[in-house]
């Protein structure tokens, strides 16, 4: 029964190395409790408990200091819609402070200009000042960047019947969705 443990314990480990979160690895940890108590000839049930009382007390003891020491040998780094915030982005179609379309990373997204500024022609070289929702908010390069929001951060939603994971139906709010451009629902941010 030993190599059941062991074998739920490297299939936890995998799964840390995709979400790195130091969850499973403290869930493998338990599991590799368990697998040492089963060499023991200790029963299953025995086993199971060994194997619980060690996750949790690897959760609620070793993860929050090992999270804490790995966020802070980490540089803070933007991601996601984050990291888009600065960046050039190409006009694909004019851009006013209701509707418009750029090229940023590489994807079309949908923009409009930052309050203030005037719309900006076809194939002209934008900075993202804020990502708001799925819309890209846009200035000429040489506009100062301070006073502009910051991008929120993400928070997928969870399976949306109408939609799917990760969506949301917002085609009925106003935020532009739909169309030759964007079929279909969009990424939710909250801020």
């Amino acid at each position: 029964m030993w190599w059941i443990w062991l074998i739920a314990a490297v299939l936890l480990g995998v799964v840390e190395m995709l979400t790195v979160d130091l969850i499973f690895l403290m869930l493998a940890g338990g599991a590799a409790a368990g697998a040492v108590v089963a060499l023991t000839g200790a029963p299953i049930w025995v086993q199971a408990l060994v194997a619980g009382l060690v996750a949790l007390l690897l959760l609620a003891v070793v993860r929050p200091w090992a999270k804490t020491l790995l966020l802070r040998s980490t540089p803070d780094t933007p991601m996601n819609v984050r990291g888009l915030v600065g960046q050039i982005a190409i006009t694909l179609v004019e851009v006013t402070d209701r509707s418009g379309l750029v090229k940023l990373a590489g994807e079309e997204w949908s923009a409009r200009t930052a309050p203030g500024v005037m719309p900006r022609p076809v194939g002209e070289d934008v900075r993202v000042v804020e990502i708001t929702g799925a819309h890209a908010i846009v200035a000429p390069l040489d506009a100062p960047t301070a006073g502009f929001g910051t991008a929120p951060q993400p928070t997928w939603s969870a399976n949306s019947p109408a939609t799917g994971p990760g969506f949301s139906n917002q085609q009925n709010q106003g935020y532009g969705h739909g169309g030759p451009y964007h079929p279909g629902g969009a990424p939710q941010f909250r801020g």
